[in-house]
């Protein structure tokens, strides 16, 4: 088994479908916009990875159970760079400063940022993060809001 692709609930649809073709380079699969019926599903060659659906009127909200955060893994620190130069450059906050090793120490790590409807949202890498710092001391940097 693996994983095959994950919902998002998402206020706006047209505002988070810029959002992750922006930043993810994500290709529409599938979309409506149908009123009472928005969606897009969001992948790479019609394979889905992401789907869109605009029915909810309130942000994400960390006090109720359910999706934690979204992460997406590239192949190397260089990749986690190049995307930290692209986040910036969008004018997107980053929720540390920076490439954040996942603990102390930790080969792994990346970025840390909300899309704009507060989902939580990393882009790491397996290895070769430890030269930067870990940016949390209340446990993995992908954990605690």
């Amino acid at each position: 088994m693996k994983t095959g692709h994950v919902g998002l609930n998402v206020s706006n649809l047209e505002r988070s479908l810029a959002f992750y073709k922006e930043i993810f380079g994500l290709e529409v699969v599938r979309e409506s916009f149908e009123k009472g019926k928005k969606f897009a599903f969001l992948g790479h060659n019609g394979a889905v990875t992401v789907t869109l659906w605009e029915q909810s009127d309130t942000t994400f909200s960390t006090s109720h159970a359910g999706l934690h955060h979204l992460a997406f893994e590239v192949d190397s620190s260089e990749a986690v760079q190049r995307m930290e130069e692209k986040i910036k450059a969008l004018g997107v906050s980053l929720i540390y400063p920076g490439i954040t090793a996942h603990e102390e120490g930790a080969q792994s790590g990346g970025l840390f940022f909300l899309d704009p409807d507060g989902i939580r949202l990393e882009i790491y890498t397996p290895a070769d993060i430890a030269s930067h710092e870990a940016h949390t001391e209340e446990g993995p940097a992908c954990g605690f809001f």
